[in-house]
């Protein structure tokens, strides 16, 4: 029986002018060339990163947490995982190979080699892998060779860096127990998901509680346990993240960015972005 190819939505938002890329059944890769950017992602598919050429700078944030600075040098791998929100930046050219698999495709490697059906991959941040840049070697042959370059090989490939990614980054490497402090990974993947939905309006501890079937205590002593700062703090978060992305990307009126991103008024915008970002509204918009 002939299989479909995966959908090539599984490498987006990653821009289709950067190099090839092909897909398979499992997924799909692409052999990336980029000058010196930023960009935020929300991958549809597991995405794996390998560096192919030394990079002095890259700054990789999973969720809500900080930026970590790496020097990357030819072999490093990143594990961005589906559904996963994050964000990079790098300071020169970058030259990776990029490996999306489907989540249904991960989970079906999972039960069939590991018997595992609750799966976690976990994000992983730049880290040296030899066995991931012989595969990314191969991979980036491949798709460079428009005579010889075969789908069912690069499948072969994406299933054999599958496998070695839930291997060494997944569950089914160190499975984790939830502290019975912490909110399960469910809990914790809802609640972030309603934050960065709902939060340009007013949200209580009550009602993010609710969904989570807890006590207010019991939610906001866990939600810190969870993500490693407290609600306020992670909203804040988003709503700078968005007032940023709005004051770059448009004259929209201070007044209007900061209705449009939670904040009660300018006045209030401006004060947080200076305590958090270090810059005024007009700088950033200046930059």
């Amino acid at each position: 029986m002939l299989r479909k190819l995966a959908d090539a939505s599984l490498l987006d938002p990653w821009p289709e002018n950067v190099g090839p890329r092909m897909m398979a059944f499992r997924g799909g890769a692409v052999h990336s060339k980029r000058p010196a950017t930023a960009q935020e992602f929300l991958p549809t598919g597991h995405w794996i990163g390998v560096i192919m050429a030394p990079s002095p700078e890259i700054k990789l944030a999973f969720g809500s947490e900080k930026y970590r600075t790496s020097a990357a040098t030819v072999g490093m791998l990143a594990v961005h995982p589906a559904g996963v929100d994050g964000k990079a930046r790098w300071a020169t050219a970058l030259e990776n190979v990029l490996v999306s698999i489907s989540p249904e495709s991960m989970l079906e490697l999972a039960a069939r080699q590991f018997d595992c059906v609750n799966l976690e991959v976990r994000p992983t941040h730049l880290t040296p892998d030899r066995t991931a840049l012989e595969l990314a070697e191969l991979i980036k042959a491949n798709m460079n060779s428009p005579d010889a370059c075969s789908e069912l090989y690069l499948d072969t490939l994406i299933t054999i860096l599958g496998i070695h990614v839930l291997r060494h980054y997944s569950n089914i490497a160190s499975p984790s127990k939830t502290r019975a402090d912490e909110l399960s990974p469910i809990a914790a993947k809802r609640i972030r998901d309603y934050l960065h939905e709902h939060f340009r309006r007013k949200l209580t501890i009550t009602e993010l509680a609710e969904i989570c079937g807890l006590s207010r205590g019991h939610f906001a002593r866990s939600f810190v346990r969870t993500f490693r700062v407290s609600v306020d703090r992670y909203l804040l978060e988003i709503r700078l993240d968005s007032a940023e992305r709005l004051l770059l990307e448009t004259e929209l009126p201070l007044s209007e960015v900061a209705r449009l991103s939670g904040f009660s008024g300018w006045r209030a915008l401006t004060t947080q972005m200076m305590l958090y970002r270090q810059k005024s509204p007009d700088q950033l918009r200046s930059v």
